[in-house]
């Protein structure tokens, strides 16, 4: 499989990596608008775009390969208030696209542990939920797109929680993330922590492995992982 990489920062370092190992090589990097215009012939000749820059250039970015018939792997958080516009133009075009929170296998684990133990939860009015996100002091959303799905799960199952995040930035933390539940008599906390960017690098090279062979549309991790 040919991949572009666009953004080319330590995720797509960490892509790059894995890329030749699972037997992919990356025909293109693209690391600012400018190169998408200069390396747009190298980008035509991938089979699958992996795109993790920043929330003011991802929609910019996954338009752009979607008109020009490339799927896309996005990891970038921040934009969902235009998700449905680019799932809409997704759907025009006849493309692919894959979009995570998070691509980490385990993170997604705890999404279903979090839904799970809200659900035991229901009810239970002595207990009141909080959750917090640690990252790098590079990321640039705050909360984090991994906490923003975390709360909103546990505001479905329990709509009268609050459900405040607290979003903490030091050094280079690839990511910690932790739902607590508190009442007077004992705290229950369920918590993943990355202990490197690997696990999200090779969860988004499954994603992209996933959307070479898939249909057009739209697909989540629930799509790759069958939940």
């Amino acid at each position: 499989m040919k991949i572009a990489l666009i953004g080319y920062g330590k995720m797509g370092h960490a892509i790059e990596t894995l890329a030749a190992g699972r037997g992919h090589e990356v025909v293109c990097t693209i690391d600012n608008p400018v190169e998408m215009n200069e390396k747009e012939s190298l980008l035509r000749q991938a089979d699958v775009a992996v795109e993790f820059t920043t929330p003011a250039t991802a929609v910019a970015n996954v338009i752009h390969c979607l008109t020009i018939g490339i799927p896309v792997v996005c990891g970038t958080t921040g934009w969902n208030a235009d998700y449905q516009m680019v799932a809409n133009r997704c759907q025009e075009c006849g493309g692919r696209l894959f979009t995570a929170s998070n691509f980490s296998i385990g993170m997604n684990i705890m999404f279903a542990l979090n839904d799970r133990l809200a659900e035991l939860m229901e009810g239970r009015k002595e207990y009141r939920v909080s959750l917090s996100e640690t990252h790098h002091i590079h990321k640039l959303d705050a909360p984090s797109g991994t906490a923003i799905v975390l709360q909103e799960a546990v505001r479905r199952r329990l709509p009268e929680q609050e459900a405040p995040i607290e979003s903490i930035r030091e050094g280079e933390v690839p990511g910690t993330h932790t739902v607590r539940y508190d009442s007077e008599m004992d705290t229950i906390t369920i918590t993943h922590e990355a202990h490197s960017r690997r696990g999200l690098a090779l969860g988004a090279l499954m994603a992209a492995e996933y959307l070479s062979e898939a249909a057009p549309g739209v697909y989540t991790m629930k799509d790759l992982l069958a939940v």
